[in-house]
């Protein structure tokens, strides 16, 4: 709808030529390797992750570090396990999530830790850490946006490069992770969380045994493959380095080898390879359809100027100064209120770097307050897919997780709202 509308304005609200417009962006879109290539790689994430977990892998992890390794002796220690897989399993924050949920129930209700408090760990170490080592679905969406402003002729460089500095500015991620061990480690219960419920451990039964390799050898390939690849392609030079290119050939390359090596194993047949494959794929697609819409909504945003017209209105307003932390504040509305952290990132990030530019403001501190803002939001939202995941992976009520983790994630948000306004006011 948004695209259409922007269409219908550019044409002059002539109807036929809207129509016209609107074909010929989406067509332009197509023809655009690095568009197709982040298309492919966000699909080919959804087959990795669907292939893990049907292989046993995800079964795999859990029972090594639950199990085999188990140096659980405290409060403390109970719930570090799983703060450990939040911060190791950042392919995918459903998985985080789903991961680091399994591997804490039977140690919170053996040492009388509440679920809520399981949750808030799952929560708080899932988008935060994807966001923070995007070699997953998250990388695949910022590298397309801001792939989009540079195309649009905004900005100049390398996806990659801009990412990566827009990294070190996602404060949120950070506090909330800094915020999480904190509680851990002190084992801090603040507001609701002091009343939430603690369930007394169950019988534990023979969960299944899996096989870790299933799960450590994919993410070896991948992590590995991008870092061989952003080399190659950038001539010794991994900033320099083509980020769609590394990232969609290192996913085919995974993908081969992930089927090579299920089969060695005889985790999988090829037909359920290919089979599970293709569902992880599907679960994916709207994904990829969302990116398509998003880099023709940054395209019609930049023919429409929107950018420069925020500017000139919010100019005499805001200072540039401060826009990094505006920018976080409206990010973060937008996320809770939709429930979602992507979503919001295609609709802020081809509106803040236009902004950012026309203010002469930092343009890597406005992503990295669009990144930190999306997450805040997303984490506190009581409808957004990791808050549910989160509570249902640790047992708890998604009302009693909204409430109980809010307090935590205000305090990481005050310190990033500082860090944002201070780094705003030093780099300006």
């Amino acid at each position: 709808m948004a695209v259409i509308v922007g269409e219908v304005i550019i044409a002059d609200f002539h109807p036929l030529n809207a129509v016209f417009l609107t074909l010929e962006r989406f067509g332009a879109l197509l023809s655009e390797g690095w568009v197709l290539k982040t298309l492919a790689f966000a699909i080919m994430v959804g087959s990795v992750m669907a292939l893990i977990e049907r292989s046993g892998g995800v079964n795999g992890l859990v029972h090594e570090l639950s199990v085999k390794r188990s140096w659980v002796k405290s409060k403390r220690g109970a719930l570090m396990p799983s703060f450990i897989a939040g911060i190791v399993v950042f392919i995918e924050s459903s998985i985080t999530s789903l991961v680091a949920g399994a591997i804490g129930r039977p140690f919170c209700d053996r040492h009388g830790i509440s679920r809520a408090k399981l949750a808030f760990v799952c929560d708080s170490t899932s988008a935060p850490v994807c966001s923070l080592i995007p070699l997953n679905g998250w990388g695949a969406l910022l590298l397309g946006l801001i792939g989009g402003q540079i195309t649009a002729g905004l900005i100049a460089g390398e996806s990659a490069t801009w990412l990566v500095q827009s990294i070190a500015f996602n404060f949120y991620a950070f506090m909330a992770l800094i915020v999480t061990f904190i509680a851990i480690w002190y084992e801090i219960d603040i507001g609701p969380m002091r009343h939430a419920a603690i369930i007394p451990p169950e019988i534990e039964c023979e969960d299944a045994k899996g096989d870790l390799g299933l799960f450590l050898w994919p993410m070896v390939w991948m992590i590995g493959g991008v870092i061989v690849l952003m080399l190659i392609t950038g001539g010794g030079d991994i900033f320099k380095g083509s980020g769609s290119t590394s990232i969609f050939y290192t996913l085919l390359i995974t993908l081969a080898l992930m089927w090579g090596y299920y089969r060695f194993k005889n985790a999988l047949t090829t037909t359920e390879f290919f089979a599970s494959a293709m569902a992880g794929a599907r679960t994916m697609t709207p994904i990829a359809m969302i990116l398509l819409f998003a880099f023709a909504i940054g395209g019609v945003s930049s023919d429409m100027e929107v950018g420069q017209y925020l500017a000139s209105f919010i100019g005499d307003y805001l200072p540039s100064a401060y826009l990094a932390g505006a920018i976080f504040v409206l990010a973060a509305i937008i996320a809770f209120a939709t429930g979602t952290s992507w979503g919001t990132f295609s609709i802020m990030l081809p509106i803040a770097v236009p902004l950012a530019v026309g203010l002469d403001a930092p343009v890597a501190l406005a992503m990295g307050a669009v990144i930190s803002g999306g997450v805040f939001g997303d984490h506190c939202s009581p409808i957004s897919d990791t808050t549910i995941i989160s509570a249902m992976a640790s047992g708890c009520s998604v009302q009693e997780h909204t409430r109980t983790q809010l307090p935590y994630a205000l305090i990481a948000a005050v310190f990033s709202l500082i860090l944002f306004i201070g780094f705003g006011i030093f780099l300006s």
